[in-house]
């Protein structure tokens, strides 16, 4: 029998992250999952915006797992085959794997880590105890799961899901090569769709180390022949349906295996419980389209590790009035509010064709050009000032 403080279940993005700051607080835990190292899978590839990487910055983790990302620098926009804007990027391109990896690497080694399953859970208002897969058990006072879309645990304790919105995207994922240069143009680019039709809400390049990694989301059921047609004919597929791209970007292939994941989203019932907690996916999915899924993980984690646990040990007990502060916390609630009404938003956005929807657009559109040109015009003066400047400034070692 394993005793601690806080069992993790889960050592993905979320479980993973959790140990790491549990670490460096001091609070004994241990971590279990059955994989010793991750397994590439597709899910988070890029981390960006202020937002998101802020989020990240609380988890005290950003800085040193960043140093294994690939960081842009400048995101082109563009839609029409029209280029928009070059903006200034905060993007990091990083494989799961490695992403999640990273964080692994900052765990302290106070933190004990299990490979194996946890198999089963009983729970309670002063400690609970979970049985492996290799047949340990641990006592904890609290356990967290973090075991994203897997069930079992969950299913045993009676929080069942809810599904909201069944297949509500899909997400692809491959490589793309320049033909006939050895590099695109561009640092990064987000192209957005032409035509509601193609039901596509935007294609997103980036970098990760020299390879230039292509996230394309869409509205789609997985029985759509349009996914068959990527599969087979990519390049012909999406010059298609995005048809200004070429025109923007040149030739290019798609290299390697091409993944495909579709995303439900669900919402979880039954979970304030004595004992235990959910963070991340096993609590609510997001989709990937909004890119708030990393947010939610990140704002999770760095909640319940900086404010809740700690308060929570500090008396006896952990009783379902002390889980409760969790998912009332109002900066989770906001967090969770906003990536859900995103998720609706950006489908409706990208798909309906009522003339509100028309004209949101049109508007985007719009104020895509617009930033682009005050962009670019505040670049051009900035350099006419520097170069002013560096004509009246004395030669070097010449007196005034």
């Amino acid at each position: 029998m394993h005793h601690t403080d806080i069992a993790i279940v889960g050592g993905g993005l979320a479980g993973s992250t959790a140990a790491a700051m549990l670490g460096r607080a001091g609070i004994p835990a241990i971590l279990i999952d059955p994989h010793a190292v991750p397994r590439p899978d597709f899910r988070v590839e890029k981390l960006s915006g202020r937002q998101q990487l802020e989020r990240f910055r609380r988890t005290g983790l950003a800085e040193s797992v960043l140093r294994s990302a690939t960081h842009d620098g400048e995101n082109w926009i563009a839609r029409y085959g029209v280029l928009l804007d070059r903006k200034p990027s905060e993007q990091f391109g990083v494989m799961y794997d490695t992403l999640v990896n990273a964080i692994r690497a900052e765990i302290s080694p106070d933190i004990e880590v299990i490979h194996a399953k946890a198999a089963a859970i009983r729970t309670g208002a002063q400690r609970q105890k979970l049985t492996l897969s290799t047949g340990a058990e641990i006592s904890a006072r609290l356990v967290v799961l973090a075991n994203g879309l897997n069930v079992g645990l969950r299913h045993m304790l009676g929080i069942e899901r809810r599904i909201v919105s069944t297949c509500h995207s899909i997400s692809l994922g491959f490589d793309m090569v320049p033909i006939g240069r050895t590099a695109f143009d561009f640092p990064a680019l987000t192209y957005f769709s032409e035509r509601s039709s193609d039901r596509i809400p935007y294609l997103t390049l980036f970098p990760v180390g020299t390879t230039m990694r292509a996230n394309l989301f869409a509205y789609r059921g997985m029985d759509d022949p349009w996914l068959r047609q990527m599969r087979q004919a990519p390049e012909q597929t999406l010059n298609a349906s995005l048809p200004g791209l070429r025109k923007l970007i040149g030739d290019f292939k798609v290299a390697g295996e091409m993944k495909i994941r579709p995303a439900d989203l669900y919402v979880s019932v039954g979970y304030r419980q004595p004992g235990v907690v959910l963070v991340g996916d096993a609590f609510a999915t997001s989709c990937p389209v909004t890119g708030t899924g990393t947010d939610k993980v990140f704002t999770d984690v760095s909640q319940l590790c900086n404010v809740h646990i700690p308060n929570w040990l500090s008396s006896d007990g952990m009783g379902e009035d002390k889980i409760a502060a969790f998912y009332d916390d109002p900066v989770k609630q906001e967090c969770d509010a906003w990536s859900a009404a995103k998720a609706w938003n950006f489908r409706s956005v990208t798909i309906e064709d009522g003339a509100w929807w028309r004209a949101q657009r049109a508007a985007r559109f719009a104020a895509g050009i617009s930033a682009g040109m005050v962009r670019r015009l505040r670049n051009r003066l900035a350099a006419g000032s520097a170069a002013a400047d560096r004509q009246t400034r004395p030669a070097l070692g010449r007196p005034v």
